[in-house]
């Protein structure tokens, strides 16, 4: 199956801005959004701020790994 790197627009912190994600890390960070009763525009905005290198893009793809890394761990 291939995936195809779609660029999205969001607002963070009340700019707007794009990231490029595939599909599934696009649906993976909705639905650690919901989880958290957070928007995703909010959920964003905390990566952004917690970021310490790379871009915004980069950012999620890792965020969304480690949530589903540490939730793995909690399950086992």
């Amino acid at each position: 199956m291939k995936s195809h790197v779609v660029k999205r627009s969001i607002v963070v912190e009340g700019h707007k801005t794009s990231v490029s994600l595939e599909d599934e890390f696009w649906n993976a960070l909705k639905e650690i959004a919901a989880e958290r009763r957070e928007t995703l525009s909010e959920l964003v905005g905390q990566i952004d701020g917690g970021r310490t290198h790379g871009n915004l893009s980069s950012s999620i793809r890792l965020f969304v790994l480690q949530h589903f890394r540490m939730k793995s761990t909690q399950d086992a």
